[in-house]
């Protein structure tokens, strides 16, 4: 009968002769990914929230555009672009590569900080902005539901919004390999509260 760790082994070896890689090469790449950021710190985020050209950049490289792709899209000079890639290569965010190539330095599963620097400045900017649609296109949908959830259930529906937020993840970096032109910037909003509406809050005993 084979241990936990000679049954894990097994199956990464079956999976590299799948993969037609070397086990080594599979374990070096893990340990690269566990190495890889999974948020900023709140100093990192601050830095990038004060600066808005910083801030599309860093938009930008997360995904997965080239210089040249940044520079083609936006006002921004190359020499402008390769400063702001340096200041986020001080920042560890990423590694600016000879010919001014980008290695991402967080992993697949990044998220920004709950309630951190990032959130609070597209709250303040860019909320208004994103709803100013009638979400009637067929690349927009907007759902909104109301009902009362006991705790543990308001728990269970946060853990399937965690889930499906990493399935939007996978996609992304499925899809980053696409030319620019095949990919759209997307972004989703999901949020649950126990709130109450304002407007009724004078009637309440």
């Amino acid at each position: 009968m084979f241990s936990e760790k000679n049954f894990t082994l097994k199956r990464l070896e079956q999976l590299c002769q799948c993969m037609n890689m070397e086990l080594s090469d599979l374990l070096k790449l893990m340990q690269e990914e566990e190495q890889h950021l999974s948020k900023l710190s709140d100093e990192q985020e601050r830095k990038i929230a004060s600066d808005l050209t910083l801030l599309l950049v860093t938009v930008c490289v997360l995904n997965r555009w080239t210089l040249s792709d940044i520079t083609a899209h936006y006002k921004i000079s190359e020499t402008e672009g390769i400063h702001y890639l340096a200041k986020l290569d001080k920042l560890k965010i990423i590694d600016l590569l000879p010919k001014n190539r980008i290695k991402l330095l967080v992993a697949s599963n990044f998220s920004w900080i709950e309630n951190g620097p990032i959130q609070h400045f597209f709250q303040s900017k860019v909320e208004q902005d994103f709803f100013n649609t009638r979400f009637n296109k067929a690349n927009e949908r907007l759902l909104v539901v109301n009902g009362m959830l006991a705790n543990n259930s308001n728990a269970v529906f946060q853990k399937k919004m965690e889930k499906l937020i990493k399935e939007f993840s996978e996609l992304n970096d499925s899809d980053a390999g696409l030319p620019l032109d095949e990919r759209n910037g997307t972004t989703v909003v999901m949020a649950i509260r126990q709130w109450k509406y304002g407007l009724f809050e004078p009637m309440r005993r």
